[in-house]
């Protein structure tokens, strides 16, 4: 390895099968004032809603309900969470539900008391967190951002066509977060196969960079061939316990910062998507899926070697009598076979996406520089022309 790096992560995680049962011995740390986030009610229909609230009642908690988060959290939807937070002076957010929901809470929390206009500062600007940060708590019941264990925190907003990342610091990471697995068991198909491949795309943005004999590589590897073999499992039996474990344990790892040490990383799959999500609302897994193939298939040459790598010890290509080439270009037709297996949208269109967008899509993609090509606008948008071919 050659990358030069310091390791921390302070979230606390409870995992396995009833591990609510924890909730109040980390109720206890903090104060009287509880803010609860959550989506579109299905948490109230599954009963993880029901009992959360009589843990925080037990606990003597006054509640402060912050309902209706959406999948691409929105910037007047921050504004709301922000008023909450603030006139209810809460001294804890607890999230409830999938990464959105725990995104947003992360952003409420180091925005409710920012002096300045929270997207102006933390997203455009990226300036350093310099306010008070309201703590936050995850019950996790939708794998695949890995934000229960990270400072990753999406907004979009609509009005400027703009969906971006922000990457906070170790103050920012849930102080805790519980994990059960059972309660994935209910997700929509589609969502869930979405999750999936938000959980692949992490790590091949983590993997496909870098030279070096890196062990955080050999790492990933492993996550890949776990993920495709309990993801093929899942999609077949939902409520296979031991699968839906892996799969929710694969999807922390895959973006808690561990892999991500001592590599460059690239995340220009990310940076499209968001762009097309900025533009469409679709679901973010499926974005990512759509520029997956065309974007790699464009940087392979460029990253050979990974690329071979990737096809012979991801997905058991066998290299007598093939080229580097044609190794690494049947690695990336498995990958192909195995993204149409699961039912993952692979043509832009399906998500909205038309010729008339593309060069604001393009426009709106961070170019960044830790991969293996650095990409100009004009390579964004034949990559994107790729997309509404699939």
């Amino acid at each position: 390895m050659l990358g030069k790096f310091v390791y921390s992560n302070p979230t606390k995680l409870y995992f396995g099968e009833n591990s609510l049962e924890n909730l109040p011995q980390e109720l206890a740390c903090y104060g009287k004032n509880v803010m609860l986030v959550y989506g579109g009610g299905s948490i109230k229909k599954n009963g993880i809603y029901e009992n959360v609230v009589k843990l925080l009642r037990a606990g003597g908690k006054t509640v402060f309900e912050d309902a209706g988060v959406m999948p691409n959290p929105t910037l007047e939807k921050l504004y709301e969470g922000c008023r909450i937070a603030k006139e209810n002076k809460v001294d804890l957010i607890l999230a409830v539900g999938g990464g959105s929901v725990c995104d947003y809470a992360k952003a409420v929390s180091v925005s409710a008391y920012c002096e300045t206009d929270p997207w102006e500062k933390y997203y455009l600007r990226m300036e350093a967190v310099d306010n008070k940060i309201i703590p936050v708590g995850c019950v996790l019941t939708m794998v695949g951002t890995g934000s229960e264990m990270n400072g990753g925190s999406v907004i979009t907003n609509h009005a400027a066509k703009a969906k971006i990342g922000r990457v906070f610091g170790d103050n920012v990471f849930p102080r805790f977060s519980i994990l059960d697995p059972t309660y994935t068991f209910t997700l929509p198909r589609y969502q869930m196969v979405a999750g999936f491949f938000d959980i692949m795309s992490h790590i091949l943005e983590q993997y496909f960079s870098g030279t070096d004999d890196n062990t955080s590589d050999y790492l990933m590897e492993g996550l890949l061939r776990s993920l495709i073999h309990s993801s093929r499992i899942a999609v077949q039996s939902p409520e296979d316990y031991e699968a839906r474990s892996n799969i929710m344990w694969i999807a922390t790892w895959a973006l808690n910062t561990l892999v991500a040490k001592g590599k460059s990383t690239d995340w220009m799959v990310h940076m499209i998507g968001q762009s097309i999500g900025a533009y469409t609302n679709a679901t973010h897994g499926m974005t990512l899926a759509a520029v997956s193939l065309p974007y790699y298939r464009h940087i392979m040459p460029y990253g050979l070697a990974k690329f071979k790598r990737f096809a012979i010890n991801v997905w058991e290509v066998r290299p007598e009598g093939k080229t580097d080439e044609q190794i690494a270009q049947a690695g990336l037709a498995a990958m192909e076979s195995y993204m149409r297996e699961l039912g993952l949208v692979l043509n832009g269109r399906e998500l909205g996406v038309d010729e008339t967008m593309l060069d604001g899509i393009a426009q709106g993609s961070f170019i960044l520089d830790g991969g293996y090509k650095v990409l100009n606008k004009d390579e964004i948008v034949e990559i994107l022309k790729e997309t509404l071919k699939a």
